[in-house]
């Protein structure tokens, strides 16, 4: 009989509602090994299928990783939190430092993956940045490794117009990055526009991230303007939603 939403929760539900809260509780910490097959259907009188589906939510989760012959262990990584606001104050990367230094603390970042090229603006891309017929973006991209677990793709497009000739073109930007080399341009961004939506990942992004299977990806595309609204900047992001905390922090 199918369970209504008011109904009782299936049993593997109810398993991993349990094993959850022995984790949130601290009696299982990071690194630990979570009680196997066996030890679920022994104590919860449960046929192996429902044992294997309870684990199957904690990994879907993030909150539980598989290692192949050993068995299902708690996951050890933190989620990144992404401070939505003061990673693009203009203090942050006026300064000479990173977006990204606002989120990382002291943990370790690193861009493994970087590509710049010249192409024709995608029309979604040219229509925001208000681009005629096939005029060329330079468009970089990213891959955002952290603490060794890859946690994000990102895809920055320019008008080619604006930052041809500057190091925007090159791998590596400077101290400051992007926005930082535009204001040199005259260029400067002063605000910021950021839509976010949740989907499934495609099979191509859930192995450049190295994602568990069943974890969503969220998408942030930012457009950055200039004082007098011209737009200089479209970034794609593609993020594990696993390993993300996005937060918002402003004043009423």
């Amino acid at each position: 009989m199918a369970h209504t939403e008011d109904g009782p929760r299936p049993k593997y539900q109810r398993i991993a509602d349990a094993l959850r809260e022995a984790i949130q509780s601290g009696q299982y910490g990071p690194g630990d090994r979570l009680p196997g097959e066996n030890v679920l259907m022994a104590t919860h009188g449960v046929a192996r299928m429902t044992a294997r589906q309870a684990l199957g939510v904690l990994r879907d989760e993030g909150i539980a990783e598989a290692r192949k012959g050993a068995g299902v262990f708690v996951r050890t990584f933190r989620p990144l939190r992404r401070r939505g606001i003061q990673r693009l104050a203009g203090q942050q990367w006026g300064n000479g430092r990173s977006v990204w230094s606002a989120d990382i603390e002291n943990r370790s970042l690193e861009v493994d993956r970087i590509t710049v090229s010249e192409e024709p603006a995608p029309d979604r891309v040219g229509a925001v940045l208000g681009l005629a017929g096939e005029e060329p973006v330079c468009v970089r991209r990213r891959r955002f490794v952290l603490d060794g677990k890859p946690v994000l793709l990102a895809t920055s497009y320019l008008p080619m117009s604006l930052v041809a000739g500057s190091a925007i073109t090159q791998e590596h930007t400077g101290e400051g990055g992007t926005y930082a080399r535009l204001a040199e341009l005259g260029h400067k961004p002063v605000h910021f526009r950021e839509e976010i939506r949740s989907r499934m990942p495609t099979k191509d992004e859930a192995a450049q991230l190295r994602m568990s299977a069943g974890t969503p990806v969220m998408l942030i595309c930012r457009t950055a303007y200039t004082g007098d609204g011209r737009s200089v900047e479209v970034n794609e992001m593609t993020l594990d939603a696993a390993s993300y905390v996005l937060e918002y922090d402003f004043d009423a």
